[in-house]
């Protein structure tokens, strides 16, 4: 930390622009007072600390302002993570109040050690991420509002498509762009290339800066090379935090979780990005806990990865009515509504699918909070051009949405369009092969083979029944409405091809289905809502369905929440095949931890909150009530999960 920090200010501004500067540098480790203390007495180096963040250039030269450099001294320069990137440069001039070195040309962006080495001795002087940009001195255009240059390692990076959500274009050879921008989002963007990432602020990835007022603005975007043709994708949906119902405690755990698979993925050399599929916050309580989207940047921020958010609709201000008013927290706490980035040899879209109304919201009140799933005019029109960017139609393309495209699917996978302009959103990827869709919003699991070329994966919550059925003196279960685990998605890149699966919080990865022995299924207020009185207890069979009834008929029924026309149910009773029935039905698991839960304590069940039916269902009919079933299911992938299911199986809320 620099102390004076209108100096510091100045100081990254020559930086910036390519100026010899002196950096007086102050050692923060000792003393508390004004006056620089010694770093060593071997060295007699007096006063250092290091800037966090340094805007320099490529093989333009920086001063050191301190005493007891040497021109003899060495300076090292070496990338944290890279032993193989350490740059030893010589001293080119010292006074008594300055050290000066000129910088490698071959120097890029990252975050360095800086210490200087004397007669064998080395002393580390402190990190900083040396921002190398270059030194551009970029006109202006008429007609031009906005302009700058894409760079890494001091080079120009050509072909990034820049845009401010309305237009969209690519830098030229040395990396400039221009855009004649209206700067009505507020943004201008780039769609990150593939092998290159941006720095982030903590997780959040800095692909855009804000935009406005009538002056020409410069935006530059500074590039780190990397190689993420090899990545892992942790889809994360409806976190829906808001300081009640555990919800904190409970994220904790989903934290340990998820955390867990990330450092194993990264322990085997392989990168892990995040993305947030919306409904980060709960909009009902931004004001009554004030908890909103402020509050959950650190809780974000806890994720071991680099993360993209995407918006829902309970990330828009209940007191503000309209989109565009409804959007502008988020906007001004996260970032750009809708943008696109590459990661490898894949593109993904991020698009906004909610049109906000919020009827009779106001300063103080909160509204309706209602809603259409739409994507909007613009947006389609703007997707239309960031897509025809890309020549090879092979390219596999992600759109990241938060209401899904596909409504949930029947036994005979047939389905209907979610949103309005839909169909335009589909025929914006004519000609595209190999279109997968990630949504959220339902907290159920389902997969749309729309086409041979689009796929859409409708993703189970994170935060499962809104964090009910894991809150404490609750079923401690932690399950979705369809009977999924609340938990995440995975997905495996390499090159362009992609594998994934569902991973259930606090659940090994191979944890895939659940089975239930339906002639122990009974649902009884007297069993599961004991202290519901008359009036309540009366309402639980309506919510129990088919299971209010006791069942001899030596069913067994599966639920599998990860199903896909591509995979394959078996089940044998004594070596028999049994034959396998899909079926659409509601979880008997969930309505005794989520509804009769609520009843229990005599309150009603939240109409959106209850047992939603899904087709992931499968039923089988044994011959006995007390045989031995072998159970195997196979993905897509070939991957294999299996159970030996012995009956009777009793029905408690830690089954699996």
């Amino acid at each position: 930390m620099i102390k004076n920090q209108k100096f510091a200010n100045q100081t990254m501004k020559l930086l910036s622009a390519g100026m010899t500067v002196v950096l007086f540098i102050f050692f923060l480790s000792c003393g508390s007072g004004d006056d620089p203390d010694p770093v060593t007495d071997d060295f007699n180096i007096t006063g250092v600390s290091i800037p966090s963040e340094i805007n320099a250039v490529a093989g333009g030269n920086i001063s050191i302002t301190g005493k007891g450099f040497r021109m003899d001294d060495k300076i090292s320069l070496k990338l944290s993570g890279n032993a193989n990137k350490t740059y030893l440069v010589d001293v080119t001039a010292v006074t008594e109040q300055s050290v000066t070195i000129k910088l490698p040309q071959e120097l890029e962006t990252g975050r360095y050690e800086l210490s200087v080495t004397r007669a064998g001795k080395t002393l580390v002087l402190g990190t900083s991420t040396l921002n190398i940009s270059v030194n551009v001195d970029i006109p202006d255009r008429e007609g031009m509002t906005v302009k700058g240059v894409v760079y890494s390692s001091g080079k120009g990076v050509p072909d990034v498509v820049v845009s401010d959500g309305y237009l969209v274009t690519k830098t030229d050879r040395d990396g400039v762009y221009y855009l004649a921008s209206e700067k009505k989002s507020g943004f201008v963007f780039i769609s990150v290339p593939g092998n290159y990432e941006v720095n982030n602020t903590l997780n959040a990835p800095q692909f855009f800066q804000r935009i406005g007022g009538s002056t020409v603005e410069q935006k530059n975007f500074s590039l780190t090379s990397v190689n993420n043709e090899k990545y892992v994708l942790m889809a994360m949906t409806d976190l829906h935090l808001a300081n009640r119902n555990d919800d904190l405690s409970q994220f904790e755990d989903f934290l340990t979780d998820v955390n867990a698979l990330i450092n194993s993925y990264k322990a085997s050399g392989t990168k892990v990005y995040g993305i947030m599929l919306g409904d980060l916050t709960w909009d009902l309580y931004w004001y009554e806990r004030s908890f909103a989207l402020p509050e959950y940047i650190p809780w974000m921020n806890k994720v071991n990865c680099s993360v993209f958010n995407i918006m829902g609709n309970h990330d828009n201000d209940p007191y503000r009515t309209g989109d565009l008013a409804g959007e502008q927290a988020y906007k001004t706490v996260i970032g750009p509504s809708y943008y696109s980035f590459n990661l490898g040899k894949v593109h993904y879209v991020v698009l906004d699918d909610i049109e906000w109304i919020n009827t009779g919201g106001a300063q103080g009140v909160v509204g309706d909070r209602n809603f259409t799933d739409a994507v909007s005019a613009n947006q389609i029109e703007w997707l239309k051009k960031d897509l025809a960017m890309i020549a090879d139609k092979s390219t596999p393309i992600v759109v990241a949405l938060h209401v899904p495209l596909y409504g949930r699917p029947n036994v005979n996978n047939s389905v209907t369009v979610n949103l309005v302009r839909g169909q335009e959103l589909i025929g914006c990827f004519t000609g595209f092969s190999n279109v997968n869709l990630l949504s959220g919003h339902t907290h159920i699991n389902y997969t749309v083979p729309a086409s041979a070329s689009l796929m859409e994966h409708n993703i189970a919550a994170v935060c499962a029944t809104w964090w009910w059925t894991g809150r404490s003196g609750y079923a401690d279960n932690h399950i979705c409405r369809d009977g999924s685990p609340g938990g995440y998605g995975v997905y495996e890149f390499d090159n362009t091809a992609i594998k994934w699966y569902y991973k259930g919080t606090g659940h090994d990865k191979n944890y895939q289905f659940r089975t239930y022995d339906l002639n122990t299924v009974h649902i009884t207020a007297a069993k599961y809502a004991p202290n519901a009185n008359a009036t309540y207890a009366a309402k639980l069979p309506g919510f129990a369905g088919v299971y209010a009834n006791a069942n001899s008929g030596n069913e067994v029924l599966i639920n599998v929440w990860g199903y896909e026309p591509q995979w394959k149910i078996e089940v044998r009773e004594n070596s028999v095949p049994l034959s396998v029935t899909r079926m659409s039905g509601l979880d008997p698991l969930h309505i005794i931890s989520y509804e009769a839960k609520r009843l229990n304590v005599n309150a009603d069940p939240t109409s959106s909150f209850v047992t939603n039916t899904t087709t992931n269902l499968f039923k089988v009919t044994a011959s006995s009530p007390n045989s031995t079933l072998e159970i195997k299911v196979t993905d897509r992938f070939g991957n294999v999960y299996s159970e030996n299911m012995i009956r009777p199986k009793e029905f408690t809320y830690s089954m699996k």
